[in-house]
């Protein structure tokens, strides 16, 4: 009658074969070459004891015997740690005799009610049995059901046909204690897939045959070829069924187990976390002093710092307060604020409360280490509702200089944004930080107050903001004006309802009052990629012809790049360009320097990437905004990796021109603003008022200005996985950046002429660390990828002439592009075995191409300043 779980006969003893094995490798690799190791043994379980009054209520004993490890795929000697090692000198004595001693199940109905084991066992050993004990937990019916074993509390599928079993786990469902954390954007972050299967073969109701696999594969989103895989298998095989020891009497549980054993005590069936020491592992200070001079300043553009940044942060998140303060308080200023950024990605609470205590925000001097220490926030990849709350009560302290003030709280908008959408947004200190930036803006009177809040807002993108940012971008004077219609341009078009959309067709077509280009041009951007209708984009063409002449320029470019990148209203645009009174001549052939492009920089199988560069400028010929932005995506995500805008106003002065309509009282002003992965910088200054225009113009260098120089955590996974065998895995990917973005603006009255450039000089590496950890053995697999490249736009404008002769050119230079992997397998004695594999390739340096127009004047000019450098004398 035993119809719901595996059932023994009095008096047998069934001996088994086991064996767990474990492989790891790259996703797409072959079983047979993997790194990976296999325990097998024997296995003898017994019926014990069978409840009188329940068939189903029944003690069976289960006992390891003759263990063995080996290698999981044939080797040669030469690369077998294993051999001519005994078991007993690769486990150890202690850990092989646990090992052998026997465990004690209660299955009622087919499921483990209890686990008895020792108390004082190793937890590895533990482990190991409770994975052997988890594949007798079977019921004979199909259905679902929530079950307890070494993974947690899981849900679980049987599907039975005969004698045939098979029983399928959600992974994702299970419920146990364990270390995780991933990036904050899906382009920058690992995907993961865990799989997991049991097949039992009965004969008589009791186990013949059990075989189990658990597989998980990793790859990073934005290059699935980087990846790893673990594999685990299980299998145990009925050999013999012999004589066995009686049944013991007994009513109760309990007088089995203490005639059995009084030192056995009921254990839980999930895994106990455990981890082996690193025995030989640097210092943190000795481990510094290894790769210090890999950070200096200098070297700051090359993979070697990024590697370096990376390994840096691993030691520092494993690290005491006391230990990480040792360093920075040692460190000279040139290397400090590397150590800076490593310290803050690395995230901990000690690492945050280290660098608290060293950084005094009363103090003028350290401004560089508290900008880095702020930028480093703002990138942080799993932010803690304890950094929000230390910035918010930094703002609210004393502050000595402006600057950083200003980049507290844009760094506060940028956290509250990533733990909304984290799903924290009722966080105690993401409502308190979120209720001071818009009361503080309310009540904000002065210009450089109010830019502040805006800025923290854009990085915000809270939707309980867009009224406020209406109110600005409509009323607001100026750059601030700008800046709220910019902010409104980052939010998902599905955020932009009727009155936004309203609002941007009034400052659009100026119904209430004269805005500046800027600001129209922001809103015809926002009204143009929020699905428009008919009339909306009917009426943007309409207006062309009526515009300051630069912006009708800019307005047929943005429709012609509409068309010509098949963006989501090209549909509506060219249902509009059949009415003739919308596209006719008059209207498309209008004159003038500005411009907008969109193209690809690379189109790949898992993520793809665009370039686009709009550039307005003022009937003058003067720069009035240069735009390049740089954005990455897949089939689900999106991310904006970089924007650069360089913008000038009221410089008309210098060269006696008029001022264009709404901008005749408008101060002289350049400077530069910069938008790194999704996060909003502090925007520079090159010179504000006429008087600082003029100084910095009679002693122009034409040196750059630097946007922003450091080290950045991008890709930040991890992920520790307890198999089903016992063993447990971790899985890591880190990637890291050396980034060095400059930019500046060159006037030359003598030859009539307007320089900008903007250099991005950027080198990656990522590493991923896949590794099987047994109290005996390790195996894993090393993965890292390296890369360097640079971007440079230049901008050339001649006001000699009319029209002006205006020269944009984007150029890459030459990219190296390498990859490792490393897949070993070692023991505690620090014997190992490794197989390493490296490829390097260089992608070719590419100048991007602009529209014709462009091409066509930047010969002219080009010609014209090599004319100009011969007829010098």
């Amino acid at each position: 009658g035993h119809t719901t779980g595996p059932s023994l006969n009095n008096d047998k003893l069934y001996k088994f074969a086991y064996s767990a094995e474990v492989y790891v490798d790259q996703v797409k690799a072959s079983l047979q070459k993997s790194a990976g190791y296999r325990i097998s043994s024997g296995v003898d379980v017994n019926l014990l004891w069978r409840n009188p009054d329940n068939d189903d209520d029944q003690l069976i004993k289960i006992t390891i015997n003759n263990v063995q490890v080996e290698n999981v795929n044939e080797r040669p000697a030469a690369k077998n740690i294993f051999k001519g090692k005994s078991t007993e000198k690769i486990i150890g004595k202690e850990y092989l005799e646990a090992l052998q001693r026997p465990i004690v199940l209660e299955l009622v109905r087919g499921k483990v009610k209890t686990f008895y084991s020792y108390q004082n066992e190793p937890g590895f050993t533990q482990n190991i049995k409770r994975g052997l004990a988890s594949l007798f937990q079977l019921q004979l019916h199909s259905g679902s059901s929530r079950e307890v074993d070494i993974s947690g509390k899981c849900s679980t599928t049987y599907h039975v046909r005969q004698d045939q079993v098979t029983k399928v786990k959600d992974l994702d469902s299970c419920e146990i204690e364990k270390k995780r954390f991933t990036s904050h954007n899906r382009i920058l972050d690992v995907s993961t897939k865990g799989t997991s299967a049991t097949v039992y073969v009965l004969e008589d109701s009791f186990i013949k045959s059990i075989k189990a696999e658990e597989n998980f594969a990793f790859s990073l989103n934005y290059r699935r070829k980087t990846g790893a895989k673990i594999v685990s298998k299980q299998r145990l095989e009925l050999k013999s069924v012999q004589a066995g020891l009686g049944l013991i009497a007994a009513k109760q549980v309990a007088s089995v187990i203490k005639t059995l054993d009084p030192n056995y005590v009921a254990m839980p069936l999930e895994a106990e976390p455990v981890k082996s020491e690193c025995k030989k592992c640097p210092s943190l200070s000795e481990h510094w002093q290894s790769i210090r001079e890999l950070m200096h300043p200098d070297k700051l553009s090359k993979p070697e710092a990024a590697k370096s940044f990376l390994s840096f942060i691993q030691n520092i998140r494993k690290s005491t307060k006391e230990e990480i303060l040792k360093i920075i308080r040692s460190e000279n200023k040139e290397i400090l604020p590397q150590v800076v950024d490593a310290v803050t990605s690395a995230q901990t609470p000690e690492s945050l409360e280290a660098v608290l205590e060293f950084l005094d925000f009363k103090d003028t001097s350290t401004f560089i280490l508290q900008e880095r220490f702020l930028y480093a926030c703002g990138f942080a990849s799993h932010p803690s509702e304890m950094l929000l709350k230390s910035l918010t009560e930094k703002f609210k302290g004393d502050v000595a200089k402006e600057e950083i003030r200003e980049t507290l709280v844009i760094v506060m908008g940028a956290l509250i944004r990533k733990l909304c959408d984290r799903g924290d947004c009722k966080l105690p200190a993401v409502a308190e930080a979120k209720r001071l930036i818009l009361n503080r803006l309310e009540k904000a009177k002065k210009d450089d107050n109010v830019q502040m809040y805006l800025l923290a807002l854009k990085n915000a993108l809270l939707p309980e903001a867009i009224p406020v940012l209406l109110k600005y971008a409509e009323s607001g004077e100026g750059h601030i004006s700008s800046l709220a219609a910019t902010a409104l341009q980052r939010y998902d078009p599905s955020f932009l309802t009727k009155e936004v959309k309203e609002t941007m067709n009034r400052i659009y077509h100026q119904t209430r009052r004269v805005h500046e280009k800027t600001v129209r041009t922001t809103a015809a951007a926002i009204i143009l990629n929020s699905n428009p209708s008919y009339m909306e984009v009917k009426n943007i063409l309409l207006s062309i012809g009526e515009l300051p002449m630069e912006m009708n320029k800019y307005m047929l470019s943005m429709i012609q790049d509409i068309l010509h990148f098949e963006m989501p209203a090209s549909k509506t645009v060219r249902q509009v360009l059949k009415d003739m009174r919308a596209h006719n001549y008059d209207r498309f052939s209008k004159m003038g320097s500005s411009s907008a492009y969109t193209g690809y920089i690379s189109r790949g199988p898992d993520v793809s990437s665009t370039y686009s560069l709009d550039i307005l400028y003022s009937g003058s010929g003067i720069l009035r905004r240069s735009n390049l932005n740089i954005h990455v995506f897949d089939r689900n995500a999106e991310l904006h990796a970089i924007q650069v805008v360089i913008e000038a106003q009221g410089l008309e002065s210098i060269i006696a021109a008029t001022p264009d309509e709404g901008e005749e009282n408008l101060d002289s002003f350049a400077g530069m603003s910069a938008i790194l992965f999704d996060f909003q910088l502090r925007p520079v200054t090159f010179f504000r008022g006429y008087g600082d225009l003029m100084s910095k113009m009679l002693s122009a260098s034409g040196d750059t200005m630097n946007v922003v120089k450091g080290l950045v955590l991008l890709t930040d996974f991890l992920q520790e996985i307890q198999l089903q065998s016992g063993p447990t895995a971790s899985v890591e990917f880190l990637g890291g950046l050396a980034i060095d973005i400059s930019g500046g603006m060159e006037f030359s009255l003598w030859y009539r002429e307007s320089k900008t450039k903007v250099k991005n000089r950027i080198a990656m590496f990522v590493a991923g660390n896949t590794e099987v950890d047994s109290f005996f053995v390790k195996t894993g697999m090393e993965t890292t990828l390296e890369a360097e490249t640079s971007l440079d736009f230049i901008s050339t404008v001649q006001f000699s002439q009319y029209p002006f002769l205006v020269c944009m050119q984007m150029d890459r230079v030459e990219s190296p592009f390498r990859t490792h992997t490393t897949k070993y397998e070692s023991l505690p004695s620090g014997t190992r075995y490794t197989a390493r594999r490296g490829k390097a390739a260089t992608l070719a340096g590419n100048e991007y191409p602009l529209h014709q127009e462009n091409s066509n004047m930047c010969k002219k000019v080009i010609s014209a300043e090599s004319d100009s450098a011969s007829s010098w004398f």
